[in-house]
């Protein structure tokens, strides 16, 4: 009996790692359209709630909004292999010191939990979250990740990537924004459904011009050429 219990839970595991791997895969290539958590907001909505969401290439993101949520969520992006060991153990620390809750989430943990899991602290989902961190890292190029992160994120209240969140923000498409309008939408990402990234309050507007000097530190920037750098 307990053998055949094993032989089925194996069985279980092999098909699931299996289909999560040809789900990596396929987002390798195909577009996000939708992910969990717009779905999950719109069922906790009222009637009339609105998803705001346009897909576009990376090609069609200003690099200054790329460098912008890199220097506001994940500063070693490029360099990690998904999880910034550093910032975990500092958060843990902070934590445990009784402080106010910190988060340590690379982007690329981000993307795994917007795209394939749902919004929780369990155990489970972090496990899960840990997984399909792995996966992306394994079969995407960093590029492909940070594409993925820009077009999928919450950036406003049913506003979801960087098309939509520009065009609802600052009226424009998001290949046009400028440096501190990019550093103003990276700046509510800790919070985007009660932030305003225009017209930015104190403490957004504080967070914002701290991000437009980490991104002047980083200088001229490309991904590519980044990776290039670091190599």
């Amino acid at each position: 009996m307990i053998k055949k219990l094993f032989t089925f839970l194996f069985k279980i595991l092999l098909w699931f790692i299996g289909l999560s791997v040809l789900w990596v895969l396929l987002y390798k290539y195909v577009p996000v359209h939708y992910t969990p958590l717009m779905a999950l907001r719109y069922v906790e909505a009222e009637n009339g709630f609105e998803t705001q969401h346009n897909w576009v290439p990376i090609s069609e993101i200003s690099t200054e909004l790329q460098l912008a949520v890199i220097c506001a969520e994940d500063q070693k992006f490029v360099k990690h292999n998904g999880f910034d060991v550093e910032s975990i153990e500092k958060a843990y620390q902070n934590n445990q010191k009784g402080n106010k809750i910190r988060g340590a989430s690379s982007i690329s943990q981000q993307t795994a939990k917007n795209v394939f899991l749902w919004p929780d602290r369990s155990w489970l989902r972090k496990g899960l979250e840990t997984y399909f961190t792995f996966l992306i890292e394994l079969l995407w190029d960093k590029e492909r990740i940070l594409e993925v992160y820009l077009n999928s994120i919450e950036m406003g209240d049913g506003v979801y990537g960087a098309e939509a969140a520009s065009k609802f923000w600052f009226h424009k498409p998001a290949k046009n924004l400028q440096k501190y309008e990019a550093a103003a939408i990276a700046a509510i990402l800790p919070n985007p459904r009660n932030y305003k990234a225009n017209p930015a309050s104190a403490y957004i507007q504080k967070r914002k011009e701290w991000i437009v000097r980490q991104m002047r530190f980083y200088g001229t920037f490309t991904l590519q050429k980044q990776q290039e750098d670091d190599r």
